[in-house]
């Protein structure tokens, strides 16, 4: 009697680092990753990213701020202490501002821009370092349809998410030769208490943006995880310098 053999998890024996890892998008990128056989560093400002390594045994959590170039060299190195290397980069972490130009300082500009794309910046440069002699690596981040499109109070948000997306077109040029790949996910509005920090309206938006789009609703983290998963795989691997919409449909419209 002949027997199946078994299926290797996706991700086994591949080593991911994910930022903004405590909640949130973050937090169900791990559960994914973990669940599909990778080894995960989970990397979180909040020292509530702790409790990812109770939940998600093996899981390596880290606390620090994305902005400071030596969090960055730290958690990659982490990677490569604890598992020997490092494969997947999810470039998760991310801040929000709702503010009209006239009233953006220079202060809210800086703050934005320092986590969504100076953070982000370091953690690809260090991840691309790690992936080159490594010989391989898929680098994923969260970006935004506000990349793409243009809506009122999001100068900086969208300014930050525009620049993180040719960041990563230009890893992909640069990391082509190296078989390393880079992608964006241009994710639309997503029920997280991330949405709580920019508006004290944000469960009546949530519920008004939801009816304006094809699909009639926004986003739960676990669908875009699934995105961010899917372009860190091998199911995706002639996919490189791509935004991906998961955005509902808005920006079809």
């Amino acid at each position: 009697m002949s027997t199946t053999p078994a299926t290797e998890p996706e991700f086994a024996g591949k080593v991911a680092l994910v930022t903004g890892a405590a909640r949130g998008v973050g937090k169900a990128t791990v559960a994914l990753l973990h669940a599909r056989g990778a080894l995960v560093v989970a990397l979180d400002l909040r020292a509530d990213v702790k409790d990812l390594s109770r939940e998600f045994p093996g899981v390596v959590p880290l606390i620090g701020d994305i902005t400071q170039e030596e969090t960055a060299v730290r958690a990659v190195h982490a990677a490569i202490d604890a598992f020997g290397g490092l494969d997947i980069l999810i470039n998760n972490a991310g801040r929000t501002l709702n503010k009209p130009v006239t009233e953006t300082t220079a202060e809210d500009w800086d703050t934005i821009m320092g986590v969504n794309a100076r953070g982000s910046f370091f953690f690809a440069r260090e991840a691309f370092r790690a992936m080159k002699e490594r010989g391989s690596g898929a680098i994923v981040s969260t970006g935004s349809y506000t990349s793409t499109v243009a809506l009122p109070d999001g100068a900086a948000y969208s300014a930050s998410k525009g620049a993180l997306a040719q960041l990563t077109k230009v890893l992909a040029v640069e990391g082509g030769p190296l078989n390393i790949r880079a992608n964006i996910v241009a994710a639309g509005v997503i029920e997280t208490d991330f949405l709580d920090t920019f508006r004290p309206d944000s469960r009546t938006y949530l519920a008004s943006f939801g009816d304006a789009q094809p699909l009639g609703r926004v986003a739960q983290p676990e669908e875009i995880a699934e995105v961010l998963c899917f372009l860190a795989s091998p199911r995706s691997s002639f996919v490189t310098g791509a935004v991906v919409a998961a955005d509902g449909g808005f920006t079809a419209i």
